[in-house]
Order: C-alpha cells, then structure tokens, then sequence
C-alpha cells in the first residue's frame, strides 16, 4: 500500500513538470480548496519533550551539517540515521564517535529503507534532506507513523503534493516545517523587529532575489551533495528556487497572519547555455546546462507586491552574490540588503543611517539571547543553527513551532504556480488558499 502511494506521489512530481503545455496547465486549478475535515494545526502545541530524539534521513552535505549543529545543542538526542550511501554513514558515525557518544541506529540499503526507521518508537522528529522528489511523500510517511517533521526546501513540487502534506499534518496533527534557515539569519530577524516595531511603517512592496554563480558551485558541487537539485531545477521553465528569497519577506508581511499571496505573473528570459570553464565542469552533472532569469511577481490580498528574480550567472568573473538580495519599502522608509542599508523619510536629508547604530538597536531577542548563551563556548552559530536550536526549544516548552506546513507549501508553490502563468504567456495564476481562510484570524 505505501509503495503504490508513494508511486503515485512521485507520479504527481512529474506530472507537474508537464504543466509546461498549455493545455494541461489551462486544466489544473490551483485554487481549488479540498473540505476540511480536520482542525487546523495553525498554533499547534503539543506535550512537552525534555529530551528531543531526532532521526536524519539522508547524510549528505545538508544532513551532515545539520548533525554537527544538532551535536551542539541541549536536550537533543540523535538515534537514527539513514542514507542509501553507507560510506556517508560511516563518515556521519565519526561525529559520534569523537564526541564520545552514544552512535544512532544506522539504515542503508535502498530506496525504501527509510520506512525501517519510521517504525522506531525512540523517534520525535525526522529531518529529511534527501533528493526533492522524496521530500514530500518521506513527510507523509513520517507524520503518518508519528513523527514531527522538519523537511528542506522546497516541501513538495506539485499543487497535488502540497495539498497532501497539509491534510496529512491536520489529520496527524503533526508539525511538518520546511527549513528555509535563511529567515532565522541574523539580518533577517533584525529587519522583522524593525518592521515589527513600525520602523518602516506600513508594508508597501518587497524585492527578493536569489542569484547563483553556477561556474563556482559547478567547481564545488558532487552527485552526493544534497543541494545539487537546486541547479538542476534551473532548467524548469520558472522560478527555479524562490523560497531563499521570499522567506523572510513572507515573514515582514504576516502572510498567514493577516495576509496572504493572492496570485501570481511570471516570466522568463531567454535561455544561454552554460559555459565550460575546465576539464572538471566537463564531466560535471550540471554540464551545459541551460540557464535564464525568471521574474515573478506576486500580489497579496491586502494588495501589497513582491518581485521576486531568480539569476544564475554563469561568469567567473561575475560579482554577482549567492546571498539573497532583499528590498522592502514601506510608508516610512526602506531597507535594501547587500549591503545593508536604510533610509526613513522622518530623516530629512534622507541619508543611508548609520548601519552599525542601528543594526546593534533592532537586534533580534533570539539573536541576543542566542549571543548570551553561547558566548562562553566555542561555537560557530549560525542562522541554522539557530533554527534548529529554536526549534528544539519550542518542543521542549510545549510553544509553537515559528513555521507551519501552510508556510511551507505557499513557498513551495510558487515554484509550481511560475511555471504554469509561463506557460501561458504569462496569464496570472491564483494561488491555493491551504490555510482555508484562517489566514484571517
């Protein structure tokens, strides 16, 4: 039975790589609302946990970094790790090992092998950084044997999946949060206190970009590297990886607090070829791939808009940033990153404020509370570290997760809803409203 459903889900993944035709993508209706018939997991709680057991599925650069933070952090215990690379388990069990403590039980063998370690009971949470094709039905199946769910980006890759994540989390009453760190930066959380506190005043517009130096990642990346998915998904017809850039700017403006993203245009430049820069990219996976620039740009329901660009740049003498470009303005004033800079209209001669002053007043309290915590130890804190160390804490206190899986799927659609307004000359397209209309409340 889960083989013949999780067949069906990747069946799905497909067939929304297909929506490239314009007749299929005239047929699908992303705004349909499937009845409820489970409460809603906005605010969920649940028991405590004083200790947080925490499987990984899939040890790749992502889940073996994870490990390393999670190895830092209070009131966790790792009992679980799985990947159909046995070396990259051995590599992982080296950790453990030099730390002294007590190793995980270890799955490897095939692609199915991840469903012996759902069947574990010493299990709170399951991280998974596998391939994107089985993101959402691993979510699913770890919510349905019990298990929270932390899942990197992006969550699903059809309208289909993402409606079935969502059911599955309000049937099983379970978290299924996707991982987009990049909201738990340092930056990032600065700017949300800025903007919660009125520094800007009220939301107007936001840019997110996210731009990709191909020939440096091409000299980098393996086939074992988790994130490889991301450049091969630059060859769909859309925004390829929006979730980086867009991650906070949902969060400056409250969507599924008060608002949410109405609908969706999109279009894409012509594509180039990437170039071959050594013997090495030759032979590369990502070789002579095709790349464009996609720009989408999204209108909320208060009536607020995004921009959102996707460059890959494929130059290595390019001073294009991999880092996400950022730019919201508001009825006050505006801040644009990389650099950091702001200006508020209540400043006459509207002058750049001086960054260190103000960085230093809007600090985050998770930041400061981190900075307190951590300043006596030797560690190297990051925003994913401290989204992980969020995370546990929340569990541990019986709080909220700062994330839900209605997050999770409106970010990960995107990408979906891009490639379909594309397909239609640029036509706009209605996203799905996967809270129900509790996005209001």
């Amino acid at each position: 039975m889960k083989l013949d459903r999780r067949l069906f889900l990747k069946s799905a993944s497909l067939a929304a790589v297909s929506l490239s035709h314009p007749s299929l993508a005239a047929s699908l209706n992303p705004i349909s609302k499937p009845q409820q018939f489970d409460p809603s997991v906005i605010g969920l709680t649940v028991p405590e946990i004083n200790i947080v057991r925490v499987a990984v599925i899939g040890v790749g650069d992502r889940g073996t970094h994870y490990i390393n933070q999670l190895l830092n952090i209070d009131g966790v215990s790792i009992t679980a790790i799985c990947d159909t690379d046995s070396t990259a388990l051995d590599k992982v069990m080296e950790q453990f090992s030099q730390r002294d403590l007590k190793a995980p039980d270890r799955f490897t063998g095939n692609e199915q092998t991840y469903l012996d370690l759902l069947t574990k009971n010493d299990i709170d949470i399951v991280i998974i950084c596998t391939p994107w094709e089985w993101h959402a039905p691993m979510a699913i199946d770890a919510m349905e044997s019990g298990k929270h769910v932390l899942v990197e980006a992006p969550m699903a890759l059809s309208v289909e999946e993402c409606w079935q994540i969502v059911n599955t989390s309000e049937k099983t009453q379970k978290n299924c949060m996707m991982m987009e760190s990049i909201n738990y930066g340092r930056d990032a959380l600065m700017v949300l206190n800025m903007v919660r506190k009125g520094v800007l005043g009220e939301l107007l517009h936001a840019e997110a970009s996210y731009n990709l130096k191909l020939h440096k990642h091409m000299q980098q990346l393996t086939p074992k590297m988790g994130n490889l998915d991301r450049y091969k998904n630059v060859k769909l017809n859309g925004s390829y990886y929006p979730t980086h850039g867009l991650g906070p700017v949902s969060l400056y403006m409250d969507i599924h607090r008060g608002d949410r993203f109405d609908y969706i245009t999109a279009m894409t430049s012509p594509s180039s070829p990437s170039s071959n820069q050594d013997n090495r990219e030759q032979q590369h996976p990502l070789k002579g791939l095709d790349v464009n620039i996609n720009t989408s740009l999204i209108k909320t329901v208060k009536g607020r808009t995004i921009i959102i660009n996707n460059t890959v740049n494929h130059g290595s003498a390019s001073s294009v940033q991999t880092a996400p470009h950022s730019r919201i303005q508001g009825t006050k004033g505006s801040y644009i990153s990389s650099p950091n800079r702001i200006v508020l209209s209540s400043n006459t001669n509207e002058q750049y404020l001086n960054t260190f002053n103000w960085e230093q007043k809007y600090q985050h309290p998770l930041w400061q509370q981190l900075d307190r915590q951590t300043k006596h130890h030797c560690l190297s804190h990051n925003m994913d570290f401290l989204m992980l160390w969020r995370v546990v804490y929340c569990l541990r206190n019986g709080e909220p997760l700062d994330q839900n899986v209605y997050d999770g799927a409106a970010l990960s659609v995107v990408s979906i809803l891009s490639e379909i307004s594309i397909s239609n000359r640029s036509h706009s397209v209605n996203f799905p409203d996967f809270t129900r209309g509790q996005w209001q409340t």
